[in-house]
């Protein structure tokens, strides 16, 4: 099973005057909402894990969304040997997150684990419902804490396109 989960950073906090029903792309994406991002197989106790502190939470789930979508492009799907890759840059650093799916399993490493850490290998389909659950729960909770939030047509578009598995 997959566990995906964040935390927001108290060091880092929104600007007060922020209109995030009408804030862009850019800044929903960049400049709002970090913390720290996890990933992890609660079944074989393997984990993921940023402690930056400076993580957007918001574009890391964002992208995760994409990436597992560019996992799929192949239209036999897990019949598909691959492999294909995608990978997630952190902006305020070097490291990245990799994702390597082979037939129906994805592989995710991290540059800022020790190479001889195992990687987490699940489902594609299990990556891709955790990813998407992420997704809608994240921007309901910061949906509760920032007002207008769910009126923001960035927010709602992507949630359209995304949609709960």
């Amino acid at each position: 099973m997959l566990d995906i989960g964040y935390s927001l950073s108290p060091r880092f906090p929104d600007p007060p005057q922020t209109d995030y029903a009408a804030a862009d792309v850019r800044t929903l994406r960049h400049d709002l909402f970090c913390g720290d991002v996890h990933l992890a197989d609660t079944e074989e106790d393997t984990e993921l894990s940023t402690a930056w502190g400076w993580v957007p939470v918001l574009d890391f789930a964002w992208a995760l969304s994409d990436i597992v979508e560019e996992l799929d492009r192949d239209p036999r799907g897990s019949r598909a040997p691959g492999p294909y890759e995608a990978e997630f840059d952190f902006t305020e650093s070097a490291d990245r997150m990799r994702f390597t799916r082979r037939f129906g399993t994805v592989e995710i490493t991290a540059d800022w684990t020790a190479r001889t850490a195992p990687p987490l290998v699940l489902s594609h389909s299990v990556l891709r419902r955790e990813a998407r659950d992420f997704l809608h729960d994240l921007v309901a909770d910061l949906t509760d804490m920032h007002e207008g939030l769910d009126h923001n047509p960035s927010v709602l578009g992507l949630l359209a396109r995304r949609p709960r598995v």
